[in-house]
Order: structure tokens, then sequence, then C-alpha cells
């Protein structure tokens, strides 16, 4: 997606000295955090006052969604990816800001079986996201980050998306990379996401990014093209077509990889920096101490 405007989004990562960082939506924080000095994670806090920038989804959306393509192919991911583009770019309240973004399926596998349940056991308003373990507790493990509270399971809107999702029909919930946090967050979908795990499966994830630019893409892109043309210059024989179409799909599958690779997330200034963050974080998350000096 190209986006023009606006140059400073509603929805934005504001920075200060000393790793400090926080998510604001308009005036609003909603998401504080910082980063280890060790940089093995990240401390957060969320304080309660997150809202979706996307409206509420009604069944009837996804039911024709999913007659015009089966829930989970590449056309029904589509469809779902350009609703969320058209409502992102008329909120006033979501992350897009001018520039290039992408809009896609998870590409490089980031989400891991394992780390799925943990959603569920273990999502505190206050806590901390590990990067590479190193004897840090199994459960902050995790590869997405709520941006509020998770609902209980027997919700009324949590057992309507169960229901949704038992029929095959459940939309994709809509993350968002923060490089910063080196996690995705949930923009729109919380209810939607505790709905696929209680059912006991996993939803389907859209993640919004910046597109990387173009020197880095052809950067990146140098050693695999290099490396299959050396490949597929010793290829002969009775069945080198078949290899050589093999090697092409092989680096079709890295060149893609690349370009839907995330950019940096943007973050602007906070006005005032680290004593100004250090009162706003006491207002809003009072008693939080995260030990940033680890």
């Amino acid at each position: 997606m190209r986006v023009e405007e606006p140059v400073k989004p509603g929805l934005r990562m504001e920075c200060a000295d000393g790793r400090r960082l926080v998510l604001l939506q308009g005036a609003v924080p909603v998401l504080f955090a910082r980063q280890r000095a060790t940089h093995h994670g990240v401390h957060y806090a969320r304080t309660g006052r997150y809202v979706s920038p996307l409206p509420p989804l009604r069944a009837e959306r996804a039911r024709a969604f999913a007659e015009f393509a089966p829930p989970g192919t590449d056309e029904w991911t589509a469809r779902w990816a350009a609703y969320a583009e058209t409502r992102l770019r008329t909120t006033a309240d979501g992350p897009l800001h001018t520039g290039e973004w992408l809009l896609a399926p998870d590409p490089d596998g980031w989400f891991g079986d394992g780390n799925w349940p943990k959603l569920l056991a273990h999502d505190p308003d206050r806590g901390h996201l590990t990067w590479f373990g190193y004897g840090d507790p199994v459960e902050d493990a995790r590869d997405l980050l709520p941006l509020r509270a998770l609902s209980p399971v027997d919700a009324p809107r949590v057992r309507a998306y169960r229901r949704q999702y038992r029929e095959g029909v459940l939309p994709p919930v809509l993350g968002w990379w923060i490089s910063g946090l080196h996690s995705p967050v949930v923009l729109d979908g919380h209810d939607r996401l505790v709905a696929a795990l209680a059912e006991g499966g996993r939803p389907e994830v859209l993640l919004l990014s910046r597109a990387p630019g173009a020197a880095w893409v052809a950067a990146c892109s140098e050693h695999p093209v290099a490396a299959y043309e050396k490949r597929v210059a010793a290829l002969s024989g009775p069945l080198g077509s078949v290899r050589i179409a093999n090697e092409s799909r092989r680096l079709a599958a890295a060149l893609r990889s690349v370009v839907h690779s995330p950019d940096l997330t943007r973050a602007w200034p906070f006005p005032g920096g680290a004593p100004a963050w250090d009162a706003v974080a006491a207002e809003h998350v009072p008693g939080w101490a995260p030990d940033a000096g680890c």
C-alpha cells in the first residue's frame, strides 16, 4: 500500500532516552514499554484504554466473504486484506502514515505453534516479552501482544466468534508489527483470537508493517540470486529442467520473503523526553517499575 497522509498517525509509537517507548492513540497512552539494557526482551504495561480502529465485524460479512472464496485461500485472504486496508485508510485512530506498507499473512513463520496456548494462560496487563530466552520464564516467550486484556472464553461476543470458527468462517486477526517491541500487537480481533484458541485452533492473522526500501530489498536479494545462478549452472542431464524448476520455486520463495520482510517501525520523539515519560507512566500505570537494567 502507498499511503500519502497523514504524516503523523493517530496510533503511533513515541520514544525517549533509556529505551523508553509508549504507544499513543491520539493523546491517550495505551501501552508503555521499556527495552532491557541487554536487549534480551522488553517490559510492558497496558493502560486498558485501547480501542480498535476498525468497526465490529458482523457475522453476515464473515459468511459473505466465506461464500466468495473458501476461508484460508489466497482469494479469501486478499478480500479481508482489502477490507482492512479500506478501514485503516479512513480511520483517524489507526497506525498508517506516509510511506509504503505491507498487509499480508505472516511470510516467515513468525508464529510458533507452542506459543499460541500461552496467550490464554498468561497475558498480564503488566508483563515481559522475552526475545531470546536466556533463563527468562517460559511463559514470556510469546509471539503476539494483545493491546487490551483478553475476554473470558465464555464472553457473549467470544461465544459468537467460536460458532463462526466451528463453521469455518471466522475472519482473520489483524496484527501490526512493531520493531521496538520485536513483536506484533493485536490491532483488531482480540475476541476472534480468544475464540480460535478456545476451540483448540489457531487464528488466521494478517500482519501490517512498513514495507522495506528498494535498496534493502536489492541488497538482501543478491545472495539468493547468486546462489540460484550457481546451482542452476551446474544442473544438467535428463532431469535438468525439473531441477531448474525446483530451484526457481526456491528462489521465488526466498525473494518473496525478502520483499515481505517488515521494515523498522517509525517512532516519534516523546515531548519532554525521559522525565516527562516517567511522569506520564507513573500517572497511567502507577507502581509499574520495570527492571530494564538487566
